[in-house]
């Protein structure tokens, strides 16, 4: 479907055609109609799929109707990141329509705060916020939210796993009762459809996850012990190839160690966690799309809606908890009908894991051998328990028998 079939008003569609928007993505294509029809929806849709133009589109052509200079919409999301993201992919589609956006975030400074605060005093059609700075302005000053016609909620699962379920709560009570409620997810368990019977009214569900990595990605699996881990990370950063890279991993502490040791070996590398400063990271993530910093090594935080186009290989150095967030990892490349590498260390302990991942996605992924130089990793049998763990269950036990044997 064509983006001047779904009968925007002449100004967006001017500023569509300005950018080359013009065929519609499945999302685009299945949720735009609904979201013009005033309907609350629940789409499921992972990243990559054109989702916050799915919602933003009709939102603005709603917005172009409208000559109210009020806060008409708010877009709420998980990390400031993604705020300023979606903000800025807001300028370029309503360039034409005149509408005006502000992203609302936290960890800068009072200055920051203060202009936040003006912004929306002044009159503001769209705020992208994350859940604990809203409040913040919610509570601080009288924010007037009678004209608000849409409030969406963007990586909805991301939220609640980040503990934000109250906040959000708290935050429609300011709204009011008469409302567009959109809420997009990457994932749909049943936390999330529980959590939008509660927000939700009698609210059309779209879903367009097919939790498949893209066909451009060439998947790699390498079975190592964690001691191997480091040395092959080095082997595979030598291929010149790989002019942009990240690396996740499972823990804070972890990247961190790993960004230390990569630059000690002259690797243009950063760690990019929740410990540094909003302008650290800004500055981080300018200098990596700007390809300054080769290297990005961050937990799942930007796996989810950091939109960087020309990553030629992410790295799993550690196995990711949940087969669906290895999708959103390896996702990061391959974008924009691009090409990429996906690389997954695979220890004796996370094979279960990794036999979950290639469930999901239906086909077993390529294990490579280990480079020259490097002792046999582990033998790939997901399934079996880990001899190890095993006896440390018995000695548990055995303790626990000797001392009600004591007892007694």
């Amino acid at each position: 479907m064509r983006f001047d079939e779904f009968g925007f008003v002449p100004a967006l569609e001017e500023g569509l055609e300005s950018m080359m928007f013009e065929e519609a993505t499945p999302i685009q294509e299945q949720t735009i109609p609904i979201i013009k029809e005033g309907k609350d929806m629940i789409a499921c849709a992972q990243t990559g799929t054109g989702k916050t133009a799915a919602y933003m589109l009709p939102i603005l052509d709603a917005i172009a109707r409208d000559s109210r200079e009020s806060i008409l919409a708010i877009i709420l999301v998980p990390t400031r990141e993604l705020a300023m993201q979606i903000d800025q992919q807001i300028m370029g589609m309503s360039y034409y329509t005149g509408a005006t956006s502000i992203a609302i975030y936290g960890g800068g400074d009072g200055m920051g705060y203060e202009q936040q605060k003006r912004a929306i005093r002044e009159g503001v059609n769209i705020i992208v916020a994350t859940p604990g700075r809203l409040i913040s302005h919610l509570t601080s000053m009288k924010i007037d939210l009678t004209h608000l016609k849409h409030f969406v909620l963007d990586e909805a699962d991301s939220m609640l796993d980040m503990g934000f379920q109250d906040d959000i709560l708290r935050i429609v009570s300011y709204l009011p009762k008469k409302k567009q409620m959109l809420l997009f997810s990457a994932t749909m368990p049943v936390k999330i459809r529980s959590f939008a019977r509660k927000i939700l009214q009698d609210p059309v569900e779209v879903n367009i996850a097919i939790s498949k990595p893209s066909e451009g990605i060439d998947q790699r699996v390498y079975l190592v012990y964690d001691q191997q881990k480091m040395e092959l990370l080095k082997s595979i950063l030598k291929d010149p190839n790989y002019v942009s890279v990240i690396i996740f991993a499972s823990q804070k502490t972890t990247v961190k160690l790993l960004a230390q040791e990569l630059q000690k070996q002259g690797i243009d590398a950063e760690g990019f966690h929740s410990d540094l400063e909003q302008s650290k990271r800004e500055d981080i993530m300018g200098r990596f799309r700007s390809r300054q910093v080769r290297v990005l090594v961050g937990t799942d935080v930007i796996s989810r809606g950091i939109d960087v186009v020309g990553i030629s290989l992410v790295v799993n150095y550690d196995v990711p908890p949940d087969p669906e967030d290895y999708v959103h990892r390896i996702g990061r490349t391959a974008r924009a009908a691009t090409t990429g590498t996906a690389i997954t260390f695979v220890n004796e302990k996370d094979q279960n894991r990794f036999a979950q991942i290639e469930n999901l996605i239906g086909y077993p992924i390529e294990q490579l051998p280990l480079p020259d130089g490097f002792e046999v990793g582990p033998t790939y049998k997901p399934g079996k328990k880990n001899p190890q763990n095993k006896k440390k269950r018995f000695s548990r036990n055995k303790n626990k028998n000797h001392q009600k044997a004591k007892k007694a």
